[in-house]
């Protein structure tokens, strides 16, 4: 039924046939592409996100399949309705039960007269004898469900009094096949001293509609659980392995084990806020047969169980390179042909010390790495830093060493990037030279660490940290 501005308005005009008729063929094509990808993709009832995508196919051909009857409803220009005293409306042909046809009908309510006429298509939709009068206005809410009824009496209470359209839906008990959704659109028709003289409304079954939503909704919200919990499940195995790979020991460490001269050790993990994935940051302290100390700390790109294993991978090659001799120029060096070999890009940055005791002697090298920090009398400063770039950057690089000789006290301070938050470079730097009063006031390394963790682990952080501090024995 067409809708009407005012009672004295004509109806308008049905619109030409060949723009319909185009929109249709456009309609009746793209359903059925729509249709081949659906058929052409593998589904697996037991994946969720296989059934969500199934859901979203069988949802968007029923609205395809809903707007090609619309527009051919159109443009066929159903005649309007009659009531049951009709003997043309008494039995009008039954279309196919699943059909559009069968799921919109129109009714309007003359409230100057009290006439009623319903199209034979809603007296299916609620599930009315076609030979029994159409319900006024008033007897509507008894085919509604209970909880349903205020919600309609509104709808209709506000296009009579105050001219509001009507656009909602309430739910009936058909005595056939249970409950239904219906859609009704509705617009008061107004007389000429501008009171609501009629009303007409479109009422549309969408329960297959909704139905093809909430299996949408239900599976994407399958999918999101079972994605949360293999999230849940890779995040707790690269702790693991990143807790199995990284040094045991807690609290300080000496190293060598005996010996003047020896180094004081501790270092910290700050990880990522519960919302971030690990990464592949990690830290190493190992003494190497001759005596000498290796201290390495380094960042891998990535996260999670590809990060953490790549840190496994990394670690051992540095601990079994260090372990025949291996100095931290070309350790690094080797590195870099390691992770360039990897089938799975990667870069990452590393700095290698070795510490020689009886000379206080400090070898080392680094990778596009940020430099160690050395502390003495107070106030710090960051080494000078030999040539290096990224690992896995490129194939056949090499990388430069260089010398410091410390003294008893001296503290150094490796770290990777981060772990300063919102910080980098020289900014986070600056950050952690202005902790060189609290060290030089700490007895141990493990204690230089809890001020470093006070001073930048108790906000939200995006990403995980490392930071080794070493303090050279008196």
């Amino acid at each position: 039924m067409p809708s009407h501005l005012s009672a004295d308005r004509p109806a308008a005009q049905p619109p030409a046939r060949g723009p319909v008729d185009a929109l249709i063929s456009q309609t009746r094509r793209l359903q059925g592409e729509v249709d081949a990808v659906r058929r052409g993709t593998p589904g697996d009832a037991a994946d969720p996100q296989d059934r969500w995508r199934r859901a979203l196919y069988d949802l968007a051909l029923h609205q395809l399949d809903d707007l090609g009857r619309h527009l051919t409803q159109l443009r066929d220009d159903p005649p309007a309705a009659a009531g049951p005293s009709d003997p043309l409306c008494a039995a009008p042909p039954a279309p196919r039960h699943d059909s559009l046809l069968s799921r919109v009908g129109s009714a309007e309510w003359d409230l100057l007269t009290d006439e009623v006429s319903w199209s034979g298509e809603l007296y299916r939709i609620l599930g009315r004898d076609p030979a029994a009068a159409p319900l006024t206005l008033d007897e509507l809410p008894s085919l509604v469900l209970d909880e349903d009824r205020a919600a309609l009496t509104a709808m209709v209470t506000g296009c009579l009094v105050d001219a509001r359209p009507i656009d909602g839906e309430f739910r009936v008990v058909r005595p056939d096949d249970g409950v239904r959704t219906v859609h009704m659109m509705g617009e008061p028709v107004l007389g000429a001293d501008g009171s609501t003289a009629s009303m007409w409304a479109v009422l549309r079954d969408v329960s297959e509609l909704r139905r093809c939503r909430r299996e949408v909704s239900e599976t994407r919200d399958s999918l999101h659980h079972q994605r949360h919990a293999a999230a849940r499940t890779e995040h707790r195995l690269a702790v693991e392995l990143q807790e199995a790979v990284l040094p045991a020991w807690r609290g300080s460490l000496r190293l060598p084990h005996a010996g003047p001269r020896a180094l004081d050790l501790a270092a910290a993990r700050l990880p990522p806020s519960a919302h971030t994935r690990i990464g592949g940051d990690w830290y190493d302290a190992l003494e190497l047969p001759d005596g000498t100390t290796l201290l390495s700390v380094g960042d891998l790109t990535g996260h999670g169980v590809g990060a953490a294993s790549g840190v496994a991978m990394l670690l051992g090659a540095v601990r079994g390179m260090a372990m025949t001799g291996t100095a931290p120029g070309p350790l690094l060096a080797c590195l870099d042909r390691l992770l360039d070999s990897t089938v799975q890009p990667v870069l990452g940055s590393a700095v290698c010390l070795r510490y020689r005791p009886e000379t206080r002697s400090l070898l080392w090298a680094q990778a596009g790495h940020p430099a160690p920090l050395l502390f003495r009398g107070g106030t710090g400063r960051a080494l000078d830093a030999p040539d290096g770039m990224l690992l896995g950057a490129t194939s056949g690089a090499s990388y430069g060493q260089a010398e410091e000789t410390l003294d008893a006290g001296d503290l150094l301070l490796l770290h990777t990037d981060g772990l300063v938050p919102g910080h980098a470079g020289s900014t986070a730097v600056h950050r952690l030279l202005q902790l060189a009063p609290r060290f030089a006031g700490a007895r141990t390394a493990q204690d230089c660490v809890r001020v470093v963790v006070g001073e930048f682990g108790e906000g939200e952080r995006d990403d995980d940290a490392c930071v080794l501090v070493a303090r050279v024995a008196r």
